[in-house]
């Protein structure tokens, strides 16, 4: 089976991924400022309802909903569809979606495309494969333009080129954007006036368009996309055919559950109270927008997620981003240290599930890439518990690696020395040498294997005496 897109091939382990990346003191500072501005805005987004923790248990609710009854809100989903004049297209994998897209598009007579973000086409490769046929992929979100004109890889799920500072950008676009001034400054506004000429020609030339999708209502086929920029209505609206590459788990069964999210996502995501731009279509209609219509349903990895008990709480995610800007190891290390298209705590344990091979180095470092300070669950809008499902997928790392892993090794030897209390009292009277190699009451550095924890922790200096030894001569 080919290897699934979802990872960036040739990407280190993140323990030597993110060492790289806090050498980039410039990379820091950007995402300093990035994230502590989204955090002080979504606080107080967030503190304007009074029942925002019901929301978040209602979002909760309708998503576990979903994901036990996902085969029959998939069926109804298509019949919705269909019934209005769209096709319903599956896909077992990223090959097959890849496919049906390029199928799609040299049907339609096109060798460019132009799209909407969406992090679903990301996790497949599609641009990357509609290249490899001959077709033109052109991003419409400035963000993800900077990063493709840029040959750069997305850092953050929302704000993609949020490693990147103006003046940056402003390189990017004179040297890349056809059209771009010589005399382009770094000031927003001109930024935005460059890109705007850019894909304006785009979008009055293009065929077809290719969205991903927030959400789809089960009950009336309706397919939602919020955005903040308007490129989402030019593709939604503009091009004959309309191809959209939806997760099978971006379900609602309702429209009155989609109220739910609406309220959820902005506030989780862009600190706003609603989006900008909420497009919603259904089927085709005739003589108005696209009159070709086409959502293919992605599995990629899906169902082997939903199998696991613990694990499958990771489906519940609407791609808000909230538990990256409050996460402390994603706003030291930026998103490219993970090697995936999903960064930051969510893509620590959804890219090893969607990829199904914790024996994958890269792959299987993920789970250990936090500090499990929980700041990821009191963010995140459809209370995933990151926490405990780092700690499960932890788990199933080590058991992995058999019983000849360091980590079975260590706790092997340490059972065998609390298995008997006269060699536990002998190892805590051995670790006591340890405080003539503490300064300042830590201990900064110690030889391997010790090195593996001192290398990105300090170890607290024993302490003088045990308690075994301040019972006995407290107690007698």
């Amino acid at each position: 089976m080919a290897r699934n897109p979802v990872t960036w091939l040739g990407t280190p382990a993140f323990p030597a991924a993110a060492k790289q990346a806090l050498t980039d003191t410039q990379l820091r500072r950007n995402l300093r400022k990035a994230t502590t501005t989204i955090r002080g805005k979504r606080r107080l987004a967030v503190e304007e309802l009074p029942d925002w923790e019901h929301l978040r248990r209602a979002g909760e609710a309708v998503k576990n909903d979903v994901l036990s009854n996902l085969d029959t809100y998939l069926e109804r989903l298509e019949e919705s569809v269909t019934a209005r004049g769209g096709v319903v297209h599956w896909a077992r994998d990223a090959a097959e979606a890849n496919e049906i897209v390029l199928r799609l598009t040299r049907a339609a007579g096109a060798d460019e495309v132009v799209k909407i973000k969406s992090m679903a086409t990301a996790e497949i490769g599609l641009n990357e494969a509609l290249e490899a046929g001959g077709v033109t992929a052109v991003e419409t979100d400035l963000a993800e333009l900077i990063v493709q004109l840029g040959k750069d890889r997305p850092s953050h799920i929302l704000v993609p080129a949020i490693h990147r500072n103006r003046s940056e950008i402003k390189e990017i676009f004179r040297r890349e954007m056809p059209g771009a001034p010589d005399t382009l400054s770094d000031e927003p506004r001109e930024l935005a006036e460059a890109a705007r000429a850019h894909l304006r020609r785009k979008f009055l030339t293009a065929k077809v368009a290719v969205s991903g999708a927030n959400f789809a209502v089960a009950d009336t086929g309706s397919v939602v996309v919020v955005e903040s920029e308007g490129n989402g209505r030019m593709c939604l609206t503009l091009p004959k055919t309309l191809i959209t590459v939806m997760g099978i788990e971006k379900l609602v069964p309702t429209w009155r559950d989609l109220e739910v999210f609406l309220q959820l996502l902005p506030r989780s995501s862009t600190a706003e109270r609603m989006n900008p731009y909420t497009s919603v279509w259904t089927g085709v209609t005739p003589g108005d927008g696209p009159q070709e219509f086409h959502l293919i349903l992605l599995d990629n990895g899906r169902t082997a997620t939903l199998a696991d008990e613990v694990g499958r709480a990771a489906l519940r995610c609407i791609r808000c981003s909230a538990c990256l800007n409050v996460c402390p190891v994603y706003e030291r290390t930026g998103g490219q240290a993970y090697g995936s298209v999903y960064p930051g705590p969510i893509g620590a344990i959804l890219t090893p599930q969607l990829m199904g091979d914790l024996h994958d180095k890269q792959t299987a470092s993920l789970p250990f890439a936090s500090s499990l300070c929980g700041a990821c669950f009191d963010a995140c809008p459809v209370r995933i518990d990151i926490p405990k499902i780092l700690v499960h997928l932890r788990g199933k790392v080590v058991s992995a690696k058999g019983k000849r892993s360091p980590e079975a090794v260590a706790m092997s030897a340490l059972a065998w020395l609390m298995r008997d209390p006269k060699r536990f009292a002998a190892a805590q009277r051995a670790s006591s040498l340890g405080r003539f190699v503490a300064k300042g009451g830590r201990i900064g550095r110690l030889p391997w294997p010790g090195s593996k924890w001192t290398d990105s922790r300090d170890l607290p200096a024993p302490p003088k005496e045990t308690f075994r030894e301040w019972w006995r001569r407290t107690r007698g």
